[in-house]
């Protein structure tokens, strides 16, 4: 049994017209195994991230952890059962509450992975995983600068000792020095701890560095899926192939790929994609 399974997802808005965000998604993680989630902005990624973790209610489909439905979140407090699903999200600042000293907000993913029966642990220890200091306990969240935040972010997420640990661009507001330390910093956290990591990025270099697969998604469908190398060096789908000209490569001359036309993109739509590797 796969540790996330989710089947044919259907996210949709609805305003002044309908947008479907996610158009049939199905994909599978396996607990240890990282997977990345790729695709410019506004494709459906933090949609469907939103409703990995129950923030989002699907208009059809199912998402299943451990063979189990995800439960919305609302009002009230989710089971303890699920709180081994984390979520990091793109910028900290929504994530950390400025009026309570970081230590303490470890500590309540701490106090989560302890009804569970872990073992007990000290904010100062996820502090110094994710490389800060254990002398920052005591601080607040605006004496920090936001590659600072978002490492205390992952130490909370951590904390809470996920099996499932979601990661929404969490290294998009980095500055590109830290990006692929941070990155590769989540990969071994997961990976010691036995987790399944779903990290969703529109950036390929960083991915290539971390991911075990690669989950291509454009326009609300996933349109490649497979190890992360035979994406990168042998991609199938036009759209996937874009991705990896636009990375920059050093040729001394400054040349960047021309933009796909409205046209070319179009046409990425009727693609049939080559059967999708979930597992």
């Amino acid at each position: 049994m796969s540790l996330l399974s989710v089947d044919d997802l259907v996210v949709e808005y609805h305003g002044t017209k309908v947008v479907r965000a996610v158009d049939g998604v199905s994909l599978d993680i396996a607990a240890g195994e990282v997977v990345a989630l790729v695709g410019e902005s506004g494709c459906g990624k933090s949609s469907l991230a939103r409703a990995v973790v129950g923030m989002e209610s699907p208009r059809e489909g199912t998402v299943r952890y451990r063979g189990r439905p995800v439960p919305a979140l609302g009002v009230r407090k989710r089971s303890d059962d699920f709180t081994s699903i984390q979520m990091v999200f793109q910028d900290p600042n929504s994530s950390l509450n400025p009026r309570i000293r970081v230590g303490a907000q470890i500590n309540e993913g701490i106090a989560a992975a302890r009804r569970r029966g872990a073992a007990a642990s000290k904010p100062e220890e996820w502090l110094e995983r994710v490389g800060l200091s254990s002398a920052m306990a005591g601080r607040y969240p605006n004496s920090f600068s936001g590659g600072q935040r978002q490492r205390i972010a992952i130490a909370r997420a951590l904390a809470a000792r996920p099996d499932l640990l979601v990661a929404d661009e969490p290294i998009s507001a980095l500055d590109a020095s830290s990006q692929a330390a941070v990155a590769e910093m989540m990969r071994v956290l997961a990976i010691d701890s036995g987790a399944g990591l779903l990290f969703i990025s529109h950036d390929l270099a960083v991915v290539r560095l971390i991911a075990d697969r690669t989950v291509v998604m454009y326009r609300g469908r996933i349109v490649e899926s497979g190890v992360t190398e035979k994406v990168w060096n042998d991609p199938s789908h036009p759209y996937t192939r874009s991705l990896v000209a636009a990375i920059p490569k050093p040729d001394g001359q400054g040349h960047l790929p021309a933009a796909p036309t409205s046209a070319e993109r179009e046409r990425w739509l009727d693609v049939v994609p080559e059967a999708l590797d979930r597992v």
